[in-house]
């Protein structure tokens, strides 16, 4: 047939290669050989040299060969060029238009899928009832809420409304959306519930962890006749596992059993997948031996979902041992060990498993990339990076959302924002992860106003926020320390369903102790019913950061009460409480339970703590033995704890020590430098200064300026050291006049020894009021209302003169000032501050 093809078509001979290629669709449904490159070429010249795609009276044969001509091409994987067959038809069919969508959601190209659809609408065609579902599907993986309610209005318009199908797939749609009320709402107006309907209410209800409602209707659906089927079940198991009800689980398990109702692999695959999600090793190993027993081991799936649950676990090389023993290996199963190897920070291990798949000869996926890349953002290997671009664009992995989101990331983890931004801006389609991707670079690059207007750029797109989003920015709200924008968010949240979403309640606490409103943060806290590690974690950390050293400690007794086991994290969170409240014999008590009565192995992190709080109450020789007694490597950090403590402390002998193992180290911190340069300069050891100031200028450090920025009327304003460029900089110095002349009949002082520089007594009083905190404070008594809190950041230490006189001012203006510097929070109120002046 092929040969036939060609010889017609080098011999001009149109009539008998029209009439073959007429014939090829059908050809190619019935034997599906049709499928190469070359061949579709010839086809598509030929239809193009006789006008078939425009000729109105061969419009039944130019139907069919245009929807079949897309079809080959997307068989053939090629998207661009059947987009490009599609764009050039004059008036694609209502066929064509359907095989696009049809095909695009088959390929999981699912932005793409609900464009077409959109566009579709717009030429007044309209589409097959069988291909709403697929756009359903589209919005519902996407989690495109507005998009499948812009669906649902179409639906109701056409009066398609009480199709089954069409139901069940808007009821999905909305329950995957966490739209839980609009999904009920579906459910009850149903007249005919088949056990499709069942399943996707009750899936809805266990994602957002509303077991108990799913739980009534398992038992509704068993009383309204219908008998639970395995993918039901599996459900029930899936959602319980998730929400960490392991007993509901083995007990469900054991129901299905009893039930006579056999499990498929996808039943041990997502128990499977929920051990790993929590890291319940026992209870993996359990499952792993009943796959064994059934035979459900040597599913390529089971196999890989018993990959994934060692490998969170930690049990890194049991994943590998079940890896090598596999007589086939898929791309799911390579993408599966190498995702282990990053979760667990084994990044060279990735990159390596990486480039053996390809020696292997496994072309990998999507997902593989989008899982590598990750690699080179930990070891912040941009080169490795590039490479990894360049491979992409050679095979032709772009133009692909997933890819190309995750090249973003790997960009902006790397530090090179203006590259993320680039990629991310030259991108045709953009779904939620890219514009989550790119708000997450520019917060983990503190460029935080940059994230908040690229945030309220996506309201204006037809992309909308997910619950990722939200967790996203959140972030920045807390560095800003932006209040009244992130009290918006939250009500975004409430609006739009994501206050029963576990890590978005998190985020919002961990937003407002970071924007100083504590009581707010509590408040949240007590309502989460289901308090995972990080909810307790998270808030353990934020009294500490609020100087509440007691607070936390209780707060941790609370966690171990209710049974929830603490992690490395969790103890750097209480060590750190008794560090700011001087809590010496607590801190060692907790030290000591890390390993001996948790099992944990501490990380450098953990004994960094110890070592600041030692420093900090002055018991400088025992932190410096303390350092020279570990296990592990001091680094940097550990060692500049002690130097900061040398500082506070005033103790020159130890601290030139903690410098000279810092700078054996090579760090490239400037601020090491900098401190050791104050501790000679409070000392008047004036020419040590200028030796250490001689290196900073050889090494070409800069050294970052003090900067503090206050929220008013949703804006932030933004003050530098002596910083004169605000629009309302006259008033905002005659105000620190009119302060400074109230602080002096007040009886204040200004401490110059504060200024660590050789400069003359006018000078150093010049410089001092100048502070960039003193400026926001300033510029918020003018332009608040009497009473109001001010609520300021700042990017350094505050320094001692700046503490007292906010102090000062609390009390002269009868108001509460909050300032959030870069160790912790100080709550200045009545001439007095939360911290007890120990910071």
């Amino acid at each position: 047939m092929h040969s036939k093809l060609r010889n017609y078509y080098s011999t001009k001979q149109l009539e008998p290669l029209l009439q073959t290629v007429q014939k090829m669709p059908e050809v190619h449904a019935a034997n599906n050989q049709f499928t190469s490159f070359s061949d579709i070429g010839v086809i598509l010249k030929v239809c193009s040299r006789i006008n078939l795609f425009t000729q109105p009276k061969k419009r039944h044969a130019r139907i069919s060969i245009e929807t079949k001509v897309l079809k080959m091409y997307f068989s053939c994987g090629s998207y661009n060029d059947a987009r490009q067959v599609f764009d050039q038809m004059s008036t694609p069919s209502v066929e064509a238009w359907d095989a696009m969508i049809n095909e695009h959601v088959k390929g999981e190209h699912w932005q793409e899928a609900i464009e077409v659809f959109h566009h579709m609408q717009r030429r007044g065609m309209k589409p097959h009832k069988f291909i709403i579902p697929l756009v359903l599907k589209a919005c519902a993986r996407l989690a495109a809420l507005q998009e499948g309610k812009d669906i649902h209005d179409y639906v109701k318009r056409v009066g398609l409304e009480s199709d089954g199908f069409i139901a069940n797939s808007l009821l999905a749609m909305y329950a995957k959306c966490g739209c839980l009320n609009k999904a009920r709402e579906v459910f009850d107006k149903m007249s005919e519930r088949g056990v499709v309907s069942w399943n996707a209410m009750i899936a809805g209800y266990l994602q957002s962890g509303d077991c108990e409602e799913a739980l009534h209707l398992f038992n509704q659906m068993k009383m309204s006749g219908i008998n639970p089927n395995c993918v039901t079940w599996t459900s029930m198991i899936s959602g319980y596992a998730q929400n960490g009800y392991w007993n509901e689980v083995l007990e469900f398990f054991r129901k299905m059993q009893k039930a006579n109702v056999e499990p498929i692999s996808n039943t041990l695959n997502s128990i499977l997948s929920a051990c790993a999600y929590f890291r319940s090793l026992d209870k993996g190993k359990d499952v792993h031996s009943y796959a064994v027993k059934t035979g459900f081991e040597s599913d390529v799936y089971v196999r890989s979902a018993l990959i994934d649950m060692y490998a969170r676990c930690g049990c890194l090389e049991v994943a590998s041992q079940l890896f090598n023993k596999m007589p086939e290996r898929n791309v799911i199963t390579w993408t599966t060990l190498i995702a282990g190897y990053v979760q667990h920070g084994f990044a060279n291990e990735a990159l390596k498993l990486f480039s053996q798949m390809n020696m292997a000869g496994v072309k990998p996926n999507s997902v593989t990339i989008a899982t590598v890349l990750p690699s080179c953002a930990y070891l912040t290997a941009l080169q490795q990076g590039k490479e990894i671009h360049a491979y992409i664009i050679k095979f032709g992995f772009t133009p692909h959302v997933i890819v190309e989101s995750a090249l973003v990331d790997m960009y902006a983890k790397c530090k090179n924002i203006e590259l993320a931004r680039n990629i991310f801006d030259r991108m045709t389609l953009k779904n939620v992860v890219s514009w989550n991707s790119m708000i997450a670079g520019y917060t983990h690059n503190e460029h935080t106003v940059e994230a908040l207007n690229l945030f309220r750029l996506m309201h204006l797109t037809d992309v909308q926020p997910t619950a990722v989003t939200i967790a996203t920015i959140l972030p920045a709200c807390g560095h800003l320390a932006t209040l009244q924008q992130g009290k918006e968010i939250h009500t975004y949240i409430l609006r739009n369903g994501f206050e029963s979403v576990n890590f978005v309640g998190n985020a919002l606490i961990d937003m407002y102790l970071k924007c100083g409103n504590i009581e707010l943060a509590n408040q949240l806290f007590s309502k989460i019913s289901q308090k995972n590690q990080v909810s307790w974690t998270t808030m353990i950390a934020g009294y500490s950061m609020h100087g509440l050293g007691k607070e936390a400690l209780a707060l941790f007794k609370q966690m171990q009460e209710a049974d929830m086991k603490p992690d490395q994290i969790t103890f750097v969170a209480v060590l750190s409480a008794c560090s700011r409240a001087g809590l010496v014999d607590e801190g060692w008590q907790y030290f000591e339970s890390v390993q001996q009565v948790y099992g944990i192995k501490p990380t450098i992190e953990i004994y960094g703590c110890m070592v600041d709080l030692l420093g900090r109450v002055g018991q400088l020789n025992e932190a410096c033995k303390f350092i020279e007694d570990m296990p592990l490597q001091p680094t940097v950090g550990v060692w500049g704890s002690l130097l900061g403590a040398c500082r506070i402390h005033c103790n020159i002998e130890l601290g030139e020590y903690a410098a000279k193992r810092i700078f054996e180290l090579e760090t490239e911190d400037s601020g090491f430098y900098i401190l050791l340069s104050n501790i000679y300069a409070n000392s008047g050891r004036w020419d040590d200064v200028v030796k250490i100031r001689e290196v900073y200028k050889r090494k070409k450090f800069t050294r970052r300026p003090g900067c503090s920025w206050i929220e008013i009327k949703n804006r932030v304003h933004t003050f530098l050291v002596g910083d004169k460029s605000h629009p309302q900089s006259e008033k905002i110095y005659a105000m620190l006049e009119s302060l400074s002349t109230m602080m002096k009949d007040a009886g204040y002082v200004l401490d110059t020894g504060f200024v660590l520089h050789d400069l003359e007594e006018e000078d150093k009083e010049f410089f001092i009021c100048g502070h960039s905190e003193r400026l926001a404070i300033a510029f918020g008594l003018i332009c608040t209302s009497p009473g109001t809190t001010l609520r300021i950041a700042k990017n350094l230490r505050v320094c001692g003169d700046c503490h007292k006189v906010t102090k000062i001012i609390s009390k002269i203006v009868e108001r509460e000032i909050i300032v959030r510097d870069l160790n912790r929070f100080h709550h200045f109120k009545d001439g007095c501050c939360s911290c007890g002046d120990y910071w």
